[in-house]
């Protein structure tokens, strides 16, 4: 995400809208830039950006100046560990200089494997001539349909400009840890072929089986981003099992859907007709009217040797981004009220029913009277 953010424009002083409710990593990567992140609230049924709270931020939040976008509010953004905060300790007025603040991309989320409203998402940033980066860091294998579910298109295709995978252990499937990213952008691609290795010219591969003797350049500042040559041959046998490991990711998400359907107070996903999740993980929503809270329910699951995890963090819940103030209700209600229910290709086949029975125990037993 970091090199993608790079090549797509971004720089030291900007903003990029995104989304907090996340893993720390896609707000880190705008920060690594020297840029900001601006948050906009999620879809409580998919735990994606919202498409709409991202064209309300950029039609009420921005301003046009000079024929480019910028935050009206940068001076909320500098928190102690913002970049920005640098550039305006620095100006000379005591004021955020005037080029702070430029809106330089949009970086939606496919959280959990569902994919966001990346059409929609896509066409609000060519309206606003903003470069759209797409974190699918857990979104390998996802589908989506933009033609009412007749085809169906893989994420990563892109829809944006770019789409951004992670390999890590949790991951779908992984090469122990680094990732990839694809893009139909011929300029892009050599870009961030250039920086992944040092800003070198010519790739040592091809100098090691040239027949003459090439002298390679280093044309730009770049990085050490390159996958290791035995992870890449882990990544690749890997890719030859992703459509069984989908398979039986799917048929166990279809089991949780039947088994907690009727159990009060638990809201299990939907992910909609047009969305096909590879389901990285099984969240499931604990309603306000149970007695039982998030916490106390991962401790019953536990005590009965069922292992969970919260729902999905919240970047700007968390000490290096705390400062700014945001207000974001529907992803702190997410964090707080969502489970990950145990989801993975070699699951007991007994193991959802025994699971789903857990859960019916500890919430019927904690439902008011009344629903």
């Amino acid at each position: 995400m970091h090199l993608s953010l790079l090549v797509s424009g971004v720089k030291p002083g900007d903003v990029v809208i995104t989304v907090s409710h996340s893993f720390i990593a896609t707000a880190n990567a705008v920060r690594h830039c020297g840029a900001e992140p601006v948050f906009v609230d999620i879809e409580k049924q998919t735990y994606n950006m919202n498409p709409h709270e991202l064209k309300r931020c950029l039609l009420e939040d921005c301003e046009r100046r000079n024929g480019r976008l910028y935050y009206r509010h940068v001076d909320r953004l500098t928190s102690h560990e913002s970049p920005l905060l640098h550039l305006w300790r620095h100006s000379e007025t005591g004021a955020p200089p005037p080029e702070v603040g430029r809106v330089a991309a949009i970086l939606p989320v496919h959280q959990m494997g569902i994919p966001c409203d990346i059409g929609h998402i896509a066409n609000i940033g060519k309206e606003f001539e903003l470069p759209v980066i797409e974190d699918a860091a857990c979104a390998i294998g996802s589908e989506i349909s933009r033609d009412q579910g007749r085809t169906w298109e893989k994420i990563g295709k892109p829809h944006g400009d770019i789409a951004c995978f992670s390999f890590h252990p949790r991951k779908i499937i992984t090469t122990g840890d680094g990732g990839m990213i694809t893009t139909n952008s011929g300029r892009l691609d050599h870009r961030l072929r250039l920086l992944r290795h040092h800003g070198m010219s010519i790739p040592d591969i091809k100098r090691h089986f040239s027949e003459k003797v090439i002298l390679e350049e280093y044309l730009t500042t770049g990085f050490n981003y390159m996958m290791t040559d035995l992870q890449a041959a882990v990544g690749i046998e890997q890719l030859k099992k992703l459509e069984g490991i989908l398979e039986k990711r799917r048929r166990i998400a279809q089991q949780y859907a039947q088994l907690l359907k009727d159990i009060p107070c638990l809201e299990p996903l939907e992910p909609g007709p047009f969305a096909r999740p590879n389901w990285q993980s099984y969240p499931v929503r604990i309603h306000r009217e149970s007695r039982i809270r998030q916490r106390e329910l991962m401790q019953f699951l536990l005590d009965r040797g069922i292992s969970t995890r919260r729902g999905i963090m919240n970047a700007h819940q968390e000490p290096a981004y705390l400062q700014a103030g945001w207000s974001l209700p529907i992803s702190e209600e997410s964090r707080d009220s969502v489970i990950l229910l145990p989801l993975y290709p070699e699951i007991d086949g007994s193991a959802p029913a025994h699971i789903a029975a857990v859960l019916r125990e500890a919430l019927v037993s904690n439902v008011p009277r009344g629903l």
